[in-house]
């Protein structure tokens, strides 16, 4: 049974960072597309960042590009993300998503459709 916990999430100010952590269970983190995700209330999930773990090709959604960065850990099983420069629009749930034996492919990795597994999510909440 897969499971995905996200822990992490917090307020911040304007400009603070944040450091967000996946832990997968019943799943090993060798050969995965593994992506990260947010949606604020009233709007749509957004595949903001994902890492095909078997090479660590790593991929950034323009809003957080330059500013949030996805690793891994292999060997704890863990992915990770660091947010920097955070803005009050980065205010969202975060959730983590894995797509099992599959690299991160195309535009797809973005896409809720692509990920067969799913975190219960992490509040992030940035403040003026």
């Amino acid at each position: 049974q897969v499971q995905l916990v996200e822990s992490g999430g917090g307020s911040v100010q304007a400009g603070g960072s944040l450091k967000l952590s996946c832990a997968a269970s019943g799943l090993q983190l060798s050969n995965n597309c593994m992506g990260w995700f947010r949606q604020a209330p009233g709007k749509e999930r957004e595949g903001i960042t994902g890492i095909y773990t078997a090479d660590g090709s790593t991929y950034y959604a323009d809003s957080v590009k330059g500013r949030f960065t996805i690793s891994q850990d292999n060997a704890k099983n863990t992915v990770y993300l660091q947010m920097n420069s955070l803005k009050p629009e980065d205010t969202a749930m975060y959730y983590c998503a894995a797509r099992s034996g599959s690299r991160c492919i195309g535009t797809a990795w973005s896409r809720a459709w692509f990920y067969g597994y799913w975190g219960q999510g992490t509040q992030v909440t940035v403040s003026s």
